[in-house]
């Protein structure tokens, strides 16, 4: 909301400095965006002094003009007819703005350069002549800016209103904080009461079909219209907080509108089929052209102001193209009415179209306001377009809205508050912006509350009017009689923290993706149509189509951003996650919410160097990642076991596996299969990890064991058996262990081998089997006997073969 400081004088006195002022604002709940200056666009006009004329070689309707700006004197192409030697006239410097956004610069016209321009009162936005050159004051000092020699200021202050103060979308409501900050009396501007009867009731008529919707509706009706540009005055007030005037009719309903908060709407009579009012609902998907020239679909719940046919208007949005003012306007009926705020703002929600009427609408106006701004409008616009007031005020106000009451107990502000403030200072504060104060009983109140502050309602907003006009700057610091201790954090937080620093130690960069998505999604990732994460979260208000439902999985985040990264040639990729998942259970249940880590590799293994040749990421190298992660979490007895066909949605068969934490199911990691891939435009490879972290730290072992360093050697044997192509490396090496030998101190896997010899359902695995004793250096013979003994359990566990000697 723009003020200027030359509109606000004409309600209220103005002795502060406007820094001052805004400083108060501020502390009295209006935040000041900014300050500036109207006539700054005027910095590079300087007084000039006409020194010679005489006429351009090539052009009979042009004139040369010498002009002394001070110091210098410049040459200047000039077409005005009133210039004559030593006059001053204002003189435009090249890179001057203009008001209608006109950028001034060193032109050679008609081959002769112009090195100014000499301005009219017109061009300068300073009055209405345009016939000529402005003439200065003879005694006015050559070579001073304009500004300065005019004595040119006029501060506009730039209020941000928050959506509760819809009182202050106004100069009025602006005047009256000021006038309270200052202790000043405002001044409203004096508006004689209209008859509910007369000639009007005989030439139109309002019905209103949607009281809820619209509990009150004033009009009034002007004849003998002349449509003409605004005097000046009034395009000045416009102008001066960023409003472009359009003819003396619409800029009457723009300049009431500023000044008292009530959005009006003027009507060509003449085009209203039937000559009247009806205020209804649309229908559904009923057509409608406003101002814009764009057709609007409306649905039911979008009131409407119609004549005896068609609809005219959106209330309270914007009005038609069939009833707006033309130049051959010659009756208007005006519109002055309360609408719904949530009515309001849903249809302009709806719509997409947000306007300086549904801006205020839909916060609330002041319903006792309608027909004083109506009266207004028509006194002003019959004053400037010379039109004959038809006499009579049609007010249909069928829901009555009242005032209200509200009973303060004056010692609850001085508690609330933590500062001592008595009836009387409570009741000068309440009083000096509107609110009328009766006195009940001991330190009891009666405050009603003016219809234009419809965000009190409570005692507490009473309380806290009071704070603001005390200033908020007065209440004293204190602290809360809080104990001191500190809480410990808590432990799901720290874990994610833990993973994000280890992930980036690993070399992976984070990624937060929205937590909408496609509803096709679940089919990209071809989920079976029974699993759960086909259970979403529809967004009743969605903010693109593509993000439609809440996330079940945060893999289409990961391939989406793996695939905007290839977009931009950036082809190796190390991304991780973690955020929650949400799983629709039912309408009267809350989603089921679930931490998750997701972690994406895709591209080469190193970054391409000269030394070494381009070598592909496989599922290995995430494989590694996910080990090291859990490792580094304390998380032990980490086994991996192959994913079942059935269960491998968009993981690749054969190359993807279940993640365990001991027998407990904790995620998944495989490759991403090829039809995912081409779901979402991808050609080269990707591996995923996915762990579900909500209740990971129940497996971290948070005790840790130590024991001695080993003071005798080790010594390993090696274990090749055939086994069925079916069976995993993880189990045997889980078997060995499972034998509950002491003296087996670790085994590994360091062979698997497919092809001839073997047979094709068979497989070669080879293990090493590393013994060790904490009281003795074992023998050869020992570790021999106890080798083979753990190869024949092996065997006959696996039903497994030796390799043949050949």
């Amino acid at each position: 909301m723009k003020v200027s400081l030359s509109w606000l004088k004409e309600y209220v006195p103005v002795e502060m400095e406007v820094s001052k002022i805004a400083d108060a604002l501020t502390m009295r709940g209006l935040e000041i965006e900014g300050i500036t200056n109207r006539y700054e666009y005027l910095d590079n006009v300087v007084v000039g002094e006409i020194i010679d004329i005489y006429p351009h070689p090539n052009a009979q309707n042009l004139s040369m003009a010498d002009v002394s700006v001070g110091a210098v004197k410049i040459s200047v192409v000039c077409g005005a007819s009133n210039i004559k030697k030593g006059m001053l006239i204002p003189t435009a410097f090249p890179g001057t703005v203009f008001p209608d956004g006109t950028i001034l610069k060193q032109n050679v016209i008609r081959g002769q350069t112009s090195y100014g321009m000499l301005c009219s009162a017109l061009e300068l936005g300073l009055g209405d002549d345009e016939s000529g050159v402005m003439a200065l004051n003879p005694s006015l000092k050559v070579g001073q800016k304009l500004t300065e020699a005019l004595n040119l200021d006029d501060k506009v202050i730039d209020v941000a209103i928050t959506p509760n103060r819809p009182d202050c979308l106004n100069i009025i409501g602006i005047a009256r904080e000021v006038a309270a900050i200052q202790k000043k009396q405002i001044t409203i501007p004096h508006v004689t009461g209209f008859s509910l009867k007369g000639q009007i009731s005989k030439l139109t008529s309002v019905k209103i079909e949607a009281p809820d919707y619209c509990p009150r509706y004033c009009a009034t009706l002007l004849e003998n219209i002349k449509v003409k540009p605004s005097p000046f005055w009034l395009k000045e007030r416009l102008i001066s907080i960023g409003l472009r005037p359009i003819n003396n009719i619409v800029d009457v309903t723009n300049f009431v509108m500023m000044e008292m908060g009530q959005p009006l709407h003027a009507f060509d009579f003449d085009r209203l089929s039937g000559n009247r009012i009806v205020v209804r609902t649309a229908k559904e998907g009923e057509r409608f052209v406003t101002l814009d020239q764009k057709e609007r679909i409306l649905s039911d719940e979008t009131l409407l102001i119609c004549d005896g046919e068609k609809g005219v208007a959106i209330a309270g949005v914007m009005g038609g193209e069939n009833s707006e003012i033309i130049q051959t306007t010659a009756r208007v009926l005006i519109e002055s009415a309360y609408f719904d705020p949530a009515n309001i703002r849903k249809t302009s929600k709806k719509l997409g179209l947000s306007t300086e009427a549904s801006y205020r609408f839909e916060r609330g106006i002041n319903p006792a306001g309608t027909p004083i701004a109506i009266i207004r409008a028509t006194q002003l616009m019959a004053e400037i377009s010379g039109a004959k007031i038809i006499e009579g005020l049609i007010d249909e106000y069928p829901k009555v809205i009242h005032k209200k009451s509200i009973m303060l107990n004056t010692p609850d502000v001085s508690k609330l508050l933590g500062i001592n403030l008595n009836k009387d200072e409570i009741t000068s504060h309440l009083k000096s912006i509107g609110f009328s104060v009766e006195n009940i009983e001991n330190e009891k109140i009666k405050v009603e509350v003016p219809p234009f502050r419809v965000d009190v309602s409570r005692p507490v907003d009473l309380i806290e009017e009071v704070a603001r006009l005390n200033g908020y700057d007065k209440i004293p610091i204190t602290f809360p009689n809080i104990p001191a201790d500190v809480r410990k954090g808590s432990q799901d937080i720290s874990l994610r923290s833990k993973i994000r620093e280890l992930m980036n130690g690993f070399g992976f960069t984070e990624i937060i993706t929205y937590s909408f998505i496609s509803e096709l999604s679940c089919d990209r990732l071809r989920l079976p149509y029974d699993d759960i994460r086909r259970n979403v979260i529809r967004v009743l208000n969605p903010i693109a189509e593509d993000q439609t439902v809440m996330r079940t999985s945060l893999v289409p985040g990961l391939l989406s951003s793996m695939q905007f990264n290839i977009s931009q040639q950036i082809k190796n990729l190390k991304l991780f996650e973690v955020g929650k998942i949400f799983i629709n259970k039912s309408k009267d249940d809350l989603a089921i919410e679930k931490q998750m880590l997701s972690c994406l590799l895709t591209g080469s293994r190193y970054d391409q160097s000269w030394h070494s040749k381009p070598i592909d990421c496989d599922f290995y190298d995430l494989k590694g990642t996910l080990e090291a992660l859990l490792q580094a979490l304390s998380i032990k007895n980490i086994k991996l076991f192959i994913l079942p066909k059935e269960s491998c949605d968009y993981y690749k068969s054969g190359y993807s596996a279940n993640i365990f934490a001991g027998d407990n199911l904790i995620g998944k990691i495989g490759e991403i299969h090829p039809r995912v891939l081409k779901n979402y435009n991808l050609k080269q490879s990707a591996f995923i990890f996915e762990i579900e972290i909500s209740n990971l730290s129940s497996y971290i072992e948070h005790s840790k064991n130590l024991k001695n360093v080993p003071k005798f050697p080790s010594t390993s044997r090696d274990m090749t058996l055939i086994v069925d192509k079916k069976i995993e490396g993880g189990k045997i090496l889980e078997s060995i262990h499972l034998l509950g030998e002491k003296l087996v101190e670790e085994a590994t896997l360091f062979d698997v081998y497919e092809g001839s010899p073997i047979p094709p359902e068979k497989k070669s695995v080879s293990i090493k089997i590393t013994y060790r004793s904490q009281e003795e250096t074992l023998e050869d013979n020992l570790i021999n006997t106890l080798h083979n003994e753990v190869t024949n359990k092996i065997l006959t566990l696996f039903n497994a073969g030796l390799p043949v000697k050949t």
